[in-house]
């Protein structure tokens, strides 16, 4: 050994970790284009092992060549390339193609070179990840060994790192998907596969068996496999005792015995616990010896997946609480959709049909018999619509007293659905008469997501409830196109009212007996900008169910107020103006003092306001709602029943309410011009109104004669086109202007 050699301690290397004809060698490339350099390498490393693996040599003779070589042969260690081949920079534009090679990051590179003036300098080193450079000179043997072991050293531990990572990525991807497995069957059989793809062995002969509580059989008498794969798979749900393996049925037995994992050379026995008294046991046979790295990861597994094991109850518990209604114990809203989208999935353009059904008044059972009763009202009826449409008909509760039903046409129709409630529950001692109504969709418009067919049987089922009670209605392209109407109808009065094409008319209300204007109805209109007119009848409904009408109110109101101090001041100084509330304005809370605080900030006299209600909002007035209506009464505000005589008013309700005006309905009025039977209802109301201290407006007076008549009945005031029609601010200046003096 000469001065300028290295000393290399390389007993420990000679000396294999495992056998010879087990262990797997390192790959070391060989790149130049001399003979003569192969052969010398070759002679030199033939023999040698590095790490406890032996040293197995790939020759190429171009950086073409090297190429063909490493795409054959990914898994190099060690390239140990000339730096001039075919041509001067050959081996340095063969680096470059390396490095660009994600599945050669790892490889370790000894650049050599016999003519030391093609060198590389520093920076092509540094950038190209070059582990080392020698003049082909310096590599005696001993220098060659010393620089090849801290290469492949180096591979190897980044090697370890690359597995460490991968391995560790699919431990947390294994979290994530067992996290999801609905029970204790799935959860086993995701476990076989993820453990099979962790240390890269087939899922044949993987078993997992699971303990309910710990016993000390050694027969494996109350441990069952679970899931299996590959051979094992008709074992499921058999004894461990009866797998032909005892080796591995002992070595499963133990593993739930000791609730321990054991990790052998080319097997591992790994337990998971789910509890306290249970658990499950996992087999892994390979054919390879199990690395340490993977044998490391196995623990980490272990570990980690151990909680999910503990956690697969509670996901089945939660999953179950997804799809199934606790109460009634059948599927629910989530259920119905999976069910629906499953079934367009396999026939789109079948005769499948979706009931939509709600139970008439189920509200009134509730309130006067008591929740309990209510409770089992929908139990009976539950079990009712489930027997009437067992499977292949799906049945589920969506909500409350709504439920849903999938099945064939030929079997579910309007007919079938009636007649599954024609005769009474049995409840408590209570014959308890039963309907519902229904909303129906044909389920044959192609693949459609589940949530469009229960939202197209939802429309049906509104407009159901709207006709009466039992009433059954399909859904139509016509529905479909009503609704989409009305849903534009109401983006376009949103737009109407931002932009200011709502407008206020007024309709005069005359004092019969002295011919003076006494007050206006402040009317809201709409007018398109190609000045066709939209009915209040169209808009006004649409405003109440999608609570628009409250800014509507509220502007209006303001509008009124503002416009009054003008009206006034044209010639009719103690103008009374009256709007119209709606039932959801008048039942907020906030409604009196809102008023109140308006005719503050607009500095109007109380007296000066007239709220009007219709007869049918009168009818179901609250008490709280009375209430309010008394804070404006005792403000000085006065409050008017409109429309009456078309409702189903309640004497006693007329008594009791806040009231000073009873405006009676146009249709009434119209028959007083007859003599005889026609006109004894308003002639009744007329009286029945002065008797209970009201004023009382004829409304829709067209005539002189009729507003005569009304006013020889009793009427104070009176309103209609006998008069004048609802006009425009400017347009009532105008006529209060023109109008010739009242007599006294």
């Amino acid at each position: 050994m000469s001065d300028n050699d290295e000393l290399v301690f390389i007993d420990d290397e000679r000396q294999p970790a495992e056998e010879p004809n087990e262990a797997r060698p390192w790959f070391v490339l060989v790149a130049d284009d001399d003979d003569g350099v192969h052969e010398v390498t070759r002679f030199a490393l033939g023999t040698r092992s590095i790490l406890g693996r032996p040293l197995a040599l790939l020759h190429a003779h171009s950086g073409a060549e090297a190429l063909v070589v490493l795409r054959r042969q990914p898994d190099v260690a060690v390239i140990l390339l000339d730096v001039v081949m075919e041509s001067d920079d050959a081996g340095l534009r063969l680096v470059e193609t390396i490095r660009s090679d994600q599945s050669l990051a790892n490889t370790r590179i000894i650049l050599r070179t016999g003519q030391p003036g093609h060198a590389p300098e520093a920076e092509t080193i540094s950038r190209y990840d070059i582990n080392d450079y020698k003049t082909k000179a310096e590599l005696s043997e001993s220098r060659l060994l010393a620089s090849l072991t801290m290469a492949i050293r180096s591979y190897d531990q980044l090697q370890r790192l690359d597995a460490h990572r991968r391995g560790l990525e699919m431990i947390v991807s294994a979290s994530n998907q067992l996290n999801a497995k609905p029970g204790v069957r799935a959860f086993a059989e995701g476990l076989i596969t993820q453990i099979a793809a962790l240390i890269g062995v087939p899922a044949d002969g993987l078993v997992c068996a699971c303990a309910e509580k710990p016993t000390n059989t050694t027969n494996g008498g109350e441990h069952r496999v679970i899931a299996a794969a590959g051979q094992f798979a008709p074992l499921i749900h058999h004894r461990l005792s009866e797998i032909d393996d005892a080796r591995i049925a002992l070595a499963l037995q133990s593993a739930l015995q000791a609730r321990a994992s054991n990790i052998g050379r080319h097997s591992a026995t790994l337990f998971f616990a789910k509890t306290a008294d249970a658990g499950f046991a996992a087999y892994v046979g390979s054919a390879q010896p199990i690395p340490p790295i993977d044998q490391e990861l196995l623990e980490v597994f272990c570990s980690n997946i151990a909680l999910c094991a503990k956690n697969v109850d509670l996901v089945a518990e939660l999953r179950r609480d997804a799809f199934l209604d606790r109460q009634l114990a059948m599927p629910n809203r989530n259920a119905l959709i999976v069910e629906l989208n499953r079934r367009a999935q396999v026939a789109p353009y079948g005769d499948g049909v979706l009931a939509v059904v709600d139970v008439d008044q189920f509200a009134t059972v509730n309130d006067i018999l008591g929740q309990h009763y209510g409770d089992l009202v929908l139990k009976m009826a539950a079990d009712r619509l489930r027997e009437r449409f067992a499977p292949p008909a799906f049945v589920a509760r969506l909500a409350g007293d709504a439920f849903a039903i999938i099945g064939q046409s030929d079997a579910l129709g309007p007919a079938s659905i009636q007649d599954c409630f024609s005769s009474p529950f049995a409840l408590m001692g209570i014959q308890q008469p039963l309907s519902v109504s229904a909303g129906v969709v044909y389920l044959n418009s192609g693949f459609r997501a589940g949530g469009e067919y229960l939202a197209d049987a939802y429309l049906a089922l509104k407009r159901a409830k709207a006709s009466g009670l039992a009433q059954i209605v399909t859904f139509t392209a016509d529905l479909a196109s009503e609704v989409r109407s009305r849903a534009r109808l109401l983006d376009d009065l949103r737009r109407a009212f931002e932009s200011r094409q709502l407008y206020l008319a007024y309709q005069p209300q005359i004092d019969l007996a002295s011919n003076r204007v006494v007050g206006a109805e402040a009317l809201l209109r709409w007018r398109l900008a190609d000045g066709t007119m939209v009915p209040p009848a169209t808009f006004i409904p649409i405003a109440e169910q999608s609570g628009l009408i409250i800014d509507l109110g509220r502007w209006l109101l303001h509008e009124a107020m503002q416009a009054l101090h003008r009206l006034r001041a044209a010639g009719a100084p103690d103008l009374r103006l009256a709007v119209n509330v709606s039932a959801v304005e008048l039942r907020r809370p906030d409604f009196a003092a809102s008023v109140c605080r308006a005719l503050r900030d607009m500095a109007v006299p109380a007296d000066a306001l007239e709220i009007e209600i219709t007869e049918s909002l009168a009818v179901g007035t609250s008490e709280p709602t009375i209430q309010s209506l008394a804070t404006l009464r005792a403000s000085g505000v006065t409050v008017a029943i409109d429309d009456f005589g078309t409702g189903y008013s309640s004497l006693a309700y007329l008594d009791r309410l806040p009231a000073d005006r009873l405006k009676i309905d146009r249709s009434f009025i119209a028959t007083l011009q007859h003599d005889g039977r026609a006109a004894r209802i308003p002639r009744t109301i007329i009286a029945l109104g002065r008797e209970l201290g009201l004023r009382i407006v004829a409304e829709g007076v067209e005539q002189q004669s009729v507003a005569d008549a009304a006013r020889a009945l009793g009427c104070h005031e009176a309103q209609g086109y006998h008069f004048a029609r609802p006009m425009p601010e400017a347009e009532f200046i105008a006529w209060l202007e023109a109008r010739p003096p009242a007599s006294d």
